[in-house]
């Protein structure tokens, strides 16, 4: 066992029992995939998937991971991330989808050259055209521009797009910004559309405006049931995808998809990002050797960090020591036990699965004391601030269709309880939850997962810069503002990284918001299923475009 006492995951008490002979330092476990090169791919067959139903299809106008997760099979972007059994969990190198190639020629200034014979699926209303340069420049400027785009300040330092010529495009910055590719590589921004596809839908809600030219196409949609996903024959790279069918189950049950994969019915783990729930596994483990033997396991630190969010900028969360005293009553360690074997990660601002950025808790300085559980301490600070007694409260809370959400969200509940403060659920529907609380439209307090973005910057920028829109807890923080922008203007990586450690430091003494432990994935897979590597993240289609079914 490689030892992580100093890691940026600081592994809790458990993982070693958990865990085994798993070496987390390598993030994956020897049961893992090898490479699949010397392999011969087979082409056909359907892959079955449990997944979500989306809320609508205009992957600008939501941050669903119920939309975006179905869209990694249809939309191409100019740069993605690799995939496959050689990249290791929690790392995201980038290479190119739509683009060809791409040059730098100076800190603000970046051309890419497209791919040639690129065609949209043979839908209506574009029939199959050739994608061109004009579609990109289209794409960008909506993203901009759309309203209710909450990650528009993904590319909000862009200043021009410009078209060369039919293949060529032109990137203008108003200033450097080191994550600029890693955000159009990001599968949640910009998969590239055609302009005939919103003019004739007015937007890109409906199934039938699902049009892209991603290697499969979706055939069918039907609402709270599942989702068809054909091959595309002209898919730009040649002889893929190798599958020929991906069917989509929404199932909410959580016994019901147990059972489905305990009878072989899904290929890949129930839960997101493919993965199955530690507890579920437990359970189920023992059973599955004997009705599933050439099942694959993969495990690595998990990215979806829960927190609180509260509105900092009212009464009492404006308080600093309000929201210290709010760390510090949640018992992190016991929300693990009770939901992950007590097996997981503690997280920082940038969650520990990051572990390039993540900065160790035992390198957080003054604020590391706040992400320890301590009632008493909790309790005096609350007094000292003027809520001797507590104060009551309200959590705006969807469920997401996980059994830990829920009981993590019980166990917030009680934990604030027992230091004073009385503190409701206020469940919502999922859709409502997104439109609402999850940009910060909430009276008290709202809990839930937080996007698992692939970068720091995503995990701090949107949450903690004044005045964008999915900083849920309204702080507004100078100090927190000039970090943000300098290390966005950094493109040396070692100085940057030092700047988002610095950024981490100041955040744990502040308590904007109070992040929850992270669990360690089980990636799982079926044997049959080759050429498939588990990691984080959104891009479901990504992961599977060149894998192939062997049965």
């Amino acid at each position: 066992m490689t030892s992580t006492t100093n890691g940026p995951m600081d592994i809790t008490r458990r993982d070693l029992l958990k865990l085994g002979s798993t070496a987390l330092a390598g993030a994956a476990l020897a049961t893992g995939p090898g490479p699949a090169a010397a392999q011969t791919p087979k082409r056909g067959g359907t892959l079955t998937l449990r997944m979500w139903d989306p809320p609508h299809f205009d992957h600008m106008l939501t941050i669903a991971y119920k939309t975006h997760g179905v869209l990694g099979f249809t939309h191409s972007r100019l740069l993605k991330h690799k995939a496959g059994p050689g990249v290791v969990p929690g790392t995201f190198p980038i290479e190119g989808d739509l683009a060809e190639s791409w040059s730098q020629p100076n800190e603000t200034t970046y051309v890419f050259k497209l791919r040639r014979g690129v065609r949209f699926h043979p839908k209506p209303p574009v029939n199959g055209r050739e994608l061109t340069a004009e579609d990109v420049r289209y794409t960008i400027e909506r993203f901009l521009t759309v309203k209710g785009n909450a990650n528009a300040y993904m590319l909000k330092d862009l200043d021009r797009v410009e078209v060369l010529d039919t293949h060529t495009i032109k990137f203008t910055l108003k200033q450097p910004f080191a994550w600029f590719l890693d955000m159009l590589a990001n599968p949640i921004a910009t998969g590239i559309i055609a302009k005939e596809v919103v003019d004739k839908y007015g937007d890109l809600k409906k199934p039938e405006s699902v049009i892209g030219t991603g290697p499969w196409m979706l055939d069918s949609y039907r609402p709270n049931v599942g989702l068809t996903l054909v091959r595309n024959p002209h898919y730009f790279v040649p002889g893929l995808p190798h599958i020929d069918r991906v069917e989509i189950v929404v199932d909410e049950d959580n016994a019901s998809r147990m059972a489905a994969f305990l009878a072989g019915k899904y290929d890949v783990g129930w839960e997101f990002p493919g993965v199955i729930n530690r507890t579920d596994w437990v359970q189920i483990k023992d059973a599955l050797k004997q009705k599933r033997p050439n099942l694959k396991v993969q495990e690595f630190p998990s990215n979806v960090m829960g927190h609180i969010s509260m509105r900092a900028d009212q009464k009492p969360f404006s308080d600093a020591r309000v929201r210290q005293a709010m760390s510090l009553a949640i018992d992190r360690q016991g929300i693990l036990d009770a939901t992950a074997e007590g097996v997981g990660v503690m997280n920082p601002p940038v969650p520990a699965a990051l572990k390039d950025w993540s900065l160790p808790m035992n390198q957080l300085g003054e604020g590391a004391k706040y992400y320890k559980y301590d009632p008493k301490e909790a309790k005096r600070l609350l007094a000292e601030a003027g809520y001797p007694g507590g104060f009551p409260g309200t959590i705006c809370f969807a469920t997401y269709g996980s059994t830990v959400v829920v009981d993590s969200a019980q166990l917030v509940v009680k934990y604030f309880k027992d230091v004073g403060i009385d503190a409701k659920l206020d469940q919502k529907e999922y859709g409502a939850y997104i439109s609402t609380c999850f940009y910060g439209n909430f009276p008290s307090m709202a809990f839930g997962p937080q996007t698992p973005f692939l970068e720091p910057d995503n995990f701090l920028f949107g949450q903690y810069y004044p005045g964008e829109r999915k900083n849920q807890s309204h702080s507004n923080d100078p100090v927190v503002a000039d970090m943000l922008v300098r290390q966005r203007r950094t493109l040396d990586e070692a100085k940057r990284r030092q700047i988002i450690h610095d950024i981490q430091r100041h955040l744990a003494t502040q308590q904007y918001y109070v992040q929850l432990p992270s669990g360690i994935y089980i990636g799982v897979w079926d044997g049959a299923l080759k050429n498939y590597g588990a990691n984080l993240g959104y891009d479901y289609g990504g992961r599977l475009m060149a894998a192939w079914l062997d049965r």
